[in-house]
């Protein structure tokens, strides 16, 4: 009446179309991302120049402001697909 029995899956977790689809997955994403993120970062760059340029004295701090932000966010969106790609390297 007390007996347990144990239940395990069959066959592997690595080689699973999965786990193994996943990973090809958050590499193609990474991979793209690490594409992308600087192109669309200097187009808005590009953008927030022209308005900087056509701006007031108050308005070009604030255009001044987004320019920062859009350099500060493609590098963290590079180092970030950067480091997953050498996290699921290690997967492999």
């Amino acid at each position: 009446m007390f007996e347990s029995a144990s239940a395990y899956a069959s066959g592997d977790i690595k080689g699973s179309k999965l786990v193994s689809g996943t990973e090809k997955l958050i590499g193609d994403v990474t991979t793209w991302l690490m594409i992308l993120a600087p192109v669309v970062s200097g187009l808005l760059i590009v953008y927030f120049s022209i308005r900087r340029s056509a701006a007031d004295e108050m308005d070009t701090k604030k255009w001044n402001n987004r320019i920062i932000v859009a350099v500060v966010s493609c590098i963290g969106a590079v180092l970030g697909a950067a480091t997953l790609n050498i996290i699921i390297g290690y997967y492999k």
